[in-house]
């Protein structure tokens, strides 16, 4: 097969290898050669990251390996043979029976001679982790057993062992393929070419001549190939790939858009951000990688346990044959392993979880944080974009001097037309929610004045629209200022004068996230005891929220610096603490707590990468089923545990006993070993509770943010 070229920009290209060189030398190879700066080579994937000059071209880097097989075919291909040469070594054995071969003369016969065919690769492993690491494993035992079978003159009793032991392996690899697979399948680009536009012209070229400032136009029913910002057109865009959302996005200018997603209806074109490696889409199949490379500490402990009971076996084997002296009955003690159930069946249930994680929209970072996340007790929020979607809505306009609720946003919205600031976007969008007319201002006459507000002149009026210190400063009274506040029940709120009388108050709060109380009322029925904000928002501001969504406790006022504090503090009370902000700010009380995580759109980089945990949702209740996942995967390695201790205990008692024959206590065995692998798998294949697939409804609770 011949290397792929998978991604290049000037100065950076990613080459796919097909290749059985050791990484060490292809990462030197590519060093060697002059104007490469780094080339970093991932096994997992068979790739390597070159960052070079940019006068080497790409496709030059693709000849510098010779492409060649690679000798180790795929797991699953594999296990495919070892069954095939399982099933016709027992046809062998069936038409080539022993007729009085003693001894080791048995290891000769047929039947022999294609089990130990069958079962090289168990032989293998076995011999090389006694020879090198002076230690015996799982294959150690099989292989004493399957050789102990043959010596006995019942290759079908060594038969068995392998045939089950290949199918336990089978399961394990399928798991956890579909779930590799199944991520990258549906986050896979796979665009080869796009249209770039230039001027009022679109020509069709390949995604490798894309590059960050371009122009690219994509129509309906086409994948984005990109991340940018739409600069022209509307669209309906399905985001589900990125953020497990099955309710398409509708897009407009200035709105943000990602490689992977998928048009549905309309045509935009968009500035290109990030193009290749550097897109979101491909930065979170990166992680999902790195995440199933990680072990949980559940998962090493399985593996020295399982290991530390090996020696027991023999020893049992031992022991058995200095009592009884009966070979059945040592066979049964080498047949039967505790090794195979309890780390085939605990890596893939880690695998299997942050797999339904990151196909819902939840990155779970490696096994550590999902056995953690089992663990957690207690969860502090952010509110602003946490709880709160983080943007202010118009919730009241108080009209005063005669003046009505229509006049006031009229002017307000003409004042603040070409604003971007948040709350005149808020403003803006009221307007246009009840079709107002905009009146029309003289652009001449509008003075922004920063850390005041806004003064215009509409229609032939001096409109004033900002804080109490703009009405001071213009001389306008404030003496109905008072009466206004207690009507407005608000810490944020505009004041709007028209030629220098008060004309009213707009009040804005910020709006809680849809379903975000459901999401509370479903983490403390998994478990959470305690339910924390902070925020730098007034006390009395705090108060309405925590009262609002029934929050244990709250904290006001807090400055950035100071969240990182409470998360210590209640860490070091004892408690298991989840961090979840969005924001810079956040990213300290992020990294202390013992599972940090960013949720929703507005996430910062920052933010993610102090993470442990990323919800590319904005729902909320993403948050309460990632909890329930780590607590069923927890729940489902214990069950595990105990099947495979309990059966193997009981077919080890049996066998001891001589009750029952070798070649059914390894049909026990392996079948134990089957059970609690495909009690792993079903964590994959599970239906959903479906609580983030329905459209939510619109909350009409807010709350005030006066940031």
């Amino acid at each position: 097969m011949k290397h792929r070229l998978l991604h290049h920009m000037p100065g950076r290209t990613r080459i796919k290898l097909h290749t059985d060189l050791s990484p060490a030398l292809i990462e030197a190879t590519y060093r060697s050669i002059p104007g490469v700066c780094s080339a970093q080579f991932t096994h997992e994937t068979k790739t390597i990251l070159i960052h070079h000059s940019p006068s080497i071209r790409a496709h030059n880097l693709l000849c510098i390996l010779k492409p060649m097989p690679i000798k180790n075919p795929s797991p699953i291909k594999t296990h495919k043979q070892e069954l095939l040469f399982t099933l016709g070594a027992f046809m062998i054995d069936l038409i080539f029976p022993a007729k009085g071969l003693l001894g080791w003369k048995q290891l000769v016969r047929p039947g022999a001679v294609a089990s130990i065919a069958a079962s090289r690769s168990i032989i293998s492993n076995g011999t090389t982790g006694l020879v090198q690491h002076r230690r015996p494993n799982a294959d150690t035992l099989s292989t004493t057993a399957i050789f102990a079978s043959l010596l006995k003159g019942s290759p079908r009793s060594a038969l068995v062992v392998l045939f089950m032991s290949t199918l336990s392996e089978m399961i394990t690899e399928f798991t956890a393929h579909q779930t590799r697979n199944y991520v990258r399948d549906m986050m896979n680009v796979d665009v080869p070419y796009v249209w770039k536009v230039s001027g009022d012209s679109e020509k069709k070229v390949s995604i490798e001549h894309v590059n960050e400032g371009d122009h690219i136009a994509v129509f309906e029913g086409e994948k984005i190939s990109a991340d940018g910002t739409v600069t022209k057109g509307i669209a309906t865009v399905d985001e589900s790939s990125i953020t497990g959302e099955y309710i398409p996005r509708d897009v407009v200018t200035g709105e943000t858009v990602y490689a992977g997603t998928i048009i549905k209806s309309g045509n935009i074109r968009l500035e290109v951000e990030k193009v290749g490696d550097d897109t979101t889409v491909s930065r979170i199949v990166q992680m999902i990688e790195d995440a199933q490379q990680q072990k949980a500490p559940i998962q090493s402990y399985a593996d020295e346990l399982s290991e530390k009971l090996v020696p027991l076996s023999f020893g049992l084997a031992g022991l058995i044959y200095l009592t009884t002296g009966n070979w059945n009955r040592v066979l049964n003690m080498l047949v039967i392993d505790f090794v195979c159930g309890i780390k085939l069946s605990t890596a893939t249930a880690i695998s299997a979880s942050i797999g339904k994680a990151a196909r819902r929209g939840a990155l779970i970072k490696g096994g550590e944080y999902l056995e953690n996340l089992s663990k957690i007790d207690t969860i502090i929020l952010d509110k602003t974009g946490t709880i709160t979607e983080g943007k202010p809505v118009v919730k009241n306009i108080i009209p005063y001097n005669g003046y009505t609720e229509v006049d006031i946003l009229q002017y307000v919205a003409s004042a603040e037309e070409h604003s971007s600031h948040p709350i005149a976007e808020a403003i803006m969008a009221e307007a246009r929610e009840r079709h107002l007319r905009i009146p029309d201002h003289d652009h001449d006459h509008i003075e922004q004045i920063v850390g005041h507000g806004v003064k215009a002149l509409i229609e032939g009026k001096t409109i004033l629209v900002g804080n109490k210190k703009l009405l001071i400063q213009e001389k306008v009274s404030t003496n109905s200022l008072t009466f206004l506040n207690k009507r407005a029940k608000s810490a944020n709120t505009v004041y709007v004068a028209i030629d220098g009388d008060l004309a009213g108050v707009i009040v804005l709060d910020d709006q809680i996230r849809p379903g975000m109380k459901r999401t509370l009322h479903q983490v403390r029925r998994s478990g959470i005891d305690e339910v924390i904000m902070l925020t730098g928002d007034k006390n009395e501001v705090a108060k309405g929220v925590a009262d609002s969504l029934r929050i244990d406790d709250y904290y006001a006022e807090v400055l950035p610096h100071e969240k990182a504090e409470f998360v210590k503090h209640y860490k070091a009370m004892g408690y298991n603490v989840m961090m979840v902000g969005d924001g810079i700010n956040d990213a300290p009380a992020l990294t202390y707590a013992d599972i940090g995580a960013t949720m929703g759109g507005k996430r910062t980089d920052i933010a993610v990468e102090a993470s442990d945990l990323v919800l590319t949702s904005d729902h909320p209740l993403l948050l309460a089923d990632v909890l329930d996942l780590s607590k069923r995967a927890m729940h489902t390695i214990k069950q595990n545990f105990t099947m495979t201790i309990v059966v193997n205990s009981a077919a080890i008692l049996l066998g001891a006993f001589g009750l029952i024959a070798p070649i059914v206590g390894a049909a026990i065995h392996n079948a134990a070993t089957i059970g609690v692998v495909m009690n792993s798998t079903k964590l994959l294949f599970q239906e959903e509770r479906g609580q983030w697939k329905e459209p939510l409804p619109s909350s009409t609770t807010y709350l005030v943010d006066s940031a």
